[in-house]
């Protein structure tokens, strides 16, 4: 019989909201009853969603933080439209002689149950009209309004700063705004999901002039309208283009003179890059962090610094965490049925058991093991993770700033911390297509562990790193790697999944883990990177050791959520929004009456 307190697994109950107005009215944000409806929804515009069980597979953190904000929005009741590309390539990782390779596949919207709608163009000098297919998928209160087209290409394809970039972001702000327009649709309020979607705002403002607006107030209705929400942290880092680029594919798709003089004002040597016209555009604008926020380096026409608020990234609670996780949270009082921290969650987390913890993550280990069934590690084959061992992951885009090669610097030390702990780690994540180092970096980590029996025994590199495999790691696995270089992750969410499934996160002070100052888990520190790799070992010399004992897992476990289940909680991130793009009205004082004196006759 099982020694944990358990009978029986929990079973999960899923949310009970009315309408909107039950999280409006929580929020301090009744007016938006009247705000936001089917036809004037938050609009929400991307280049990418990764939301495979809708048949789009986008690049990586930027594609499922967007998933999860409408998912968010669908289970709270918020009216709430996506606009974005559909492509018709997914693409897929292989390895072959411990080598990455890519391949694609082909996929249609009418395959996930999208509506046909109808045609839209947009147009270029030189060239024919481009045709884009429309279509729609409604959940809910949240609908997909999805663009596509045979030649749209992959997502970021080619050069940053090429035609087709520019072409896909052309398409999808103006051939996005017409298919609204086709749907009966008027925005409330468009949040624009990085600089590249900045074309639907463009296409909002000359949709105003060309209906006879003076260029002025449409531009102050616009920016009142419009949120930037940014993700980069460098704007030399953001794409530029040519004059001559911005004559053939934007200025055929503007009808105002007004908008078209105004537009070309804004080059500067020829040149333009379009987050000067999201700041142009806009008036609300948010980094993903606090630190984000504050260390984005953007300015202004006028050489100002751009200011940024803070809204860090939430995740959709119930596609990341264990069912019998989040059931437990809701069981003891941690969180509502918004999927909000209870105002006395932290108290509440004090009657989590270690046996609670240890179940759990039981449930979870076999849910991991599950889905690795299904996968292939570097030699093609499948593996499983014996359950009374020490699960170690990095899951992550395999990217030279978030330094997945780190843990293998030492390979004495790892092997160490494997064998002495009973450990066995997973390594996932795709090099981004062209990254040349970087394919060459998992190659020599995967020719590491090849020659080096304990490392092949335990180190398994798991392919085609996806949204499952994503999940199943965050809930299966006891301890995850994030070791960004300080300075270089916007947020990140995948240290939040793991978190709230209950695993220890071993971090350097970035992104949206440094929200909480000192960090609430294990901190890499160092003044150098040799003394940062020496940091990540003791630190996985004391995870193991934390879940080896009952008493320091309750604690730290507490600890982490204590401090971040308010910004890990998507629906907070939902509300920070709301709040900020639809401020409380002002309550203007009432006059005192005037009392008139009549003189003594």
């Amino acid at each position: 019989m099982d020694p944990y307190i358990y009978t029986e697994k929990p079973k999960y109950q899923p949310h009970d909201i009315e309408d909107a107005s039950e999280f409006y009215d929580v929020i301090e944000r009744s007016s938006l009853t009247h705000q936001l409806s089917e036809n004037r929804p938050y609009v929400y515009w991307t280049m990418e969603i990764y939301d495979k069980s809708n048949g789009i597979k986008g690049g990586g953190g930027l594609g499922v933080l967007a998933a999860d904000t409408r998912r968010v929005a669908e289970k709270l009741e918020v009216p709430f439209v996506v606009v974005t590309p559909f492509y018709r390539s997914e693409s897929h990782q292989k390895i072959t002689d411990l080598a990455q390779e890519e391949f694609s596949e082909s996929v249609s919207p009418q395959d996930y149950g999208f509506e046909y709608i109808d045609e839209v163009f947009v147009s270029s000098n030189g060239f024919p009209d481009a045709s884009l297919s429309i279509f729609k998928k409604t959940l809910g209160s949240t609908q997909f309004v999805t663009i596509s087209e045979p030649n749209f290409g992959q997502l970021y394809e080619g050069d940053g700063s090429g035609d087709h970039r520019l072409y896909q972001e052309v398409a999808l702000g103006f051939g996005g705004y017409k298919a609204l327009k086709l749907l009966g649709i008027k925005p409330a309020v468009i949040q624009l999901n990085e600089t590249a979607t900045i074309f639907a705002a463009l296409a909002r403002l000359d949709e105003l002039c060309a209906n006879g607006m003076n260029l002025y107030e449409a531009v102050v209705y616009v920016r009142k309208h419009t949120l930037y929400t940014n993700h980069t942290l460098l704007q030399a880092a953001e794409p530029e283009f040519h004059r001559s680029q911005f004559e053939k594919l934007v200025l055929p798709n503007i009808k105002s003179n007004a908008v078209r003089c105004w537009l070309m004002e804004q080059f500067r040597n020829d040149r333009l890059r379009p987050n000067l016209l999201a700041i142009e555009l806009t008036e609300a604008k948010n980094g993903v962090s606090k630190l984000h926020a504050r260390v984005a380096n953007f300015r202004d026409r006028n050489n100002d610094k751009v200011k940024f608020q803070a809204i860090t990234n939430g995740i959709d609670l119930e596609t990341w965490v264990l069912p019998e996780t989040l059931q437990t949270y809701r069981d003891h009082g941690i969180i509502d049925k918004f999927g909000l921290p209870t105002n006395d969650f932290s108290e509440k987390l004090n009657s989590l058991s270690s046996a609670d913890l240890r179940y759990l993550k039981k449930l979870g280990r076999k849910e991991l093991n599950r889905v690795l069934l299904s996968r292939k590690d570097q030699y093609g084959k499948s593996i499983q993770i014996p359950e009374n061992a020490i699960l170690f992951d990095f899951k992550r885009r395999f990217a030279n700033y978030k330094r997945p090669y780190m843990p293998f610097e030492n390979p004495d030390s790892l092997r160490q911390i494997l064998i002495s702990h009973n450990a066995h780690y997973i390594l996932t994540g795709k090099v981004h297509q062209g990254d040349v180092t970087m394919y060459q970096k998992l190659l020599e980590v995967l020719k590491l562990i090849d020659n080096d029996p304990v490392l092949k025994e335990r180190v398994h590199y798991i392919q085609d790193y996806d949204e499952e495999l994503g999940r199943a790691l965050a809930i299966g696995s006891d301890a995850s790697i994030n070791i960004p270089i300080v300075g270089l992750e916007a947020c990140g969410t995948s240290w939040e999944k793991d978190i709230a499934n209950l695993k220890l996160l071993i971090s350097t002070s970035d992104g949206g883990v440094a929200d909480v100052q000192p960090i609430a888990c294990l901190e890499v520190t160092g003044r150098n990177y040799e003394a940062e790799v020496s940091s990540l070992y003791v630190n996985m010399h004391k995870a193991a050791a934390i879940l080896k004992n009952d008493q320091l897992l309750e604690k730290h476990i507490r600890h982490q959520l204590s401090n971040y289940l308010p910004i890990i909680s998507g629906a907070r991130m939902m509300k920070d929004y709301l709040k900020f793009i639809f401020p409380k009205p002002q309550i203007q004082p009432k006059k005192e009456p005037q009392i008139k004196r009549i003189p003594i006759q």
